[in-house]
């Protein structure tokens, strides 16, 4: 068992369901917390539309520094209906999404982890035929953060009478060389199998990319690389998503493969997140959005959350036996047949030993298989 540790932990509640999963997260926590002998310290700071509200801004410098000074961040989710809320009548800068871009700007972190894995027990849940599922998969999206297209220079103005907007795609090899890294080095904790994704063919950010990305490779002998285009592999992850170890690549591209992934597992209710920095600190979240649509409602999944609260266990803190409890655990409680709305079978055929549950509910399920 590992020595008694305190973990020091900043909360972004944030918006829409964001709240309601992350209690989830901090229940299993603190369940981890007494069964393993540690302490938590939890601080809640806003983000978002609740800091827009309260603030009239969507990150404060003083919820930065509390970000700053604490061991590692747990985030729900942010934002809301992008055609309805007031918040998104705000100038791009204001709006709840540019928190999020400035707190992993600010925190450094350029690493994001997203694991896509096929539990046995939502194969029913999985849109793609069974003879594509196989033995099921079991994939590391790893998404540089803080580069690429969303952070670069940007500006609408007229030209020659017509509207004209120019969004500026940059990277620097050391960028991509530290990603990259990152990447063959979870690679080789797996499988040691990594997958280069860019648009080398038209891109030169993306021949950049693919140099650099066969410097690194031969640090690392063992690990196999491909390089494989953008759009081959969309088509890919949907054709054969089993021959996936770590996929690697850039911003704006993970962030869509990402996704995607996440729908071939059956529910982006059950995919989490990581985004690491140089430090041991990372930001920890599920991939999934604010869905203001079933926000109180006490039916969104809280098992994204919960299992980034456990990847928060591993790669912060070191405590690999106390994520492989919570892991164990989501495990359990879907072979014993708890599901929540997202991820029931959708034939009544199949729903024989499968019991509805609310988010709550979820929560202590896990909690109690701690």
């Amino acid at each position: 068992m590992n020595s008694r540790m305190n973990l020091n932990i900043v909360c972004i509640p944030g918006d829409g369901i964001g709240p309601e999963i992350v209690a989830e997260a901090k229940k299993v926590l603190d369940k981890v917390a007494v069964k393993f002998g540690h302490s938590i310290s939890y601080k809640d700071i806003l983000m978002g539309g609740a800091s827009i509200d309260a603030c009239g801004e969507p990150l404060t410098d003083e919820a930065i520094a509390a970000a700053k000074a604490a061991d590692a961040v747990l985030m729900g989710s942010i934002g809301g209906n992008t055609s309805t809320s007031p918040w998104y009548q705000l100038p791009p800068h204001l709006r709840p999404e540019a928190g999020l871009l400035k707190l992993r700007k600010e925190l450094n972190l350029f690493a994001n982890l997203r694991p896509a894995y096929l539990y046995k027990e939502l194969r029913e849940a999985c849109p793609l035929r069974e003879d594509i599922i196989g033995g099921g998969f079991d994939m590391m999206i790893m998404r540089e953060l803080t580069g690429g297209l969303y952070f670069g220079e940007r500006s609408t103005r007229t030209m020659n009478g017509v509207v004209t907007a120019v969004d500026t795609l940059t990277y620097t090899e050391n960028e991509i060389r530290r990603i990259a890294i990152k990447g063959f080095d979870i690679a080789m904790k797996r499988r040691k199998k990594v997958t280069s994704v860019d648009k080398a063919n038209v891109l030169d950010s993306s021949r950049l990319w693919r140099k650099v990305v066969e410097e690194v490779a031969l640090d690392y002998p063992e690990v196999t690389l491909e390089h494989m285009l953008v759009d081959n592999c969309a088509m890919q992850l949907v054709k054969d998503p089993k021959q996936f170890d770590v996929i690697l690549t850039e911003n704006m591209f993970g962030d869509i493969l990402s996704d995607e992934a996440s729908m071939v597992t059956g529910s982006i209710g059950m995919l989490s997140s990581a985004s690491l920095n140089d430090t041991k600190f990372g930001l920890y979240e599920p991939s999934g959005g604010s869905a203001p649509d079933i926000a109180g409602k006490g039916i969104a999944n809280p098992i994204a959350t919960i299992l980034s609260a456990a990847m928060m266990l591993r790669y912060s803190f070191d405590l690999d036996e106390e994520a492989d409890a919570v892991e164990s655990a989501v495990r359990k409680v879907l072979e014993d047949g708890f599901r929540t709305i997202d991820i029931m079978p959708q034939e009544e055929s199949r729903r024989a030993g499968v019991s509805q549950v609310g988010t709550a509910m979820m929560g202590d399920l896990i909690s109690n298989r701690i």
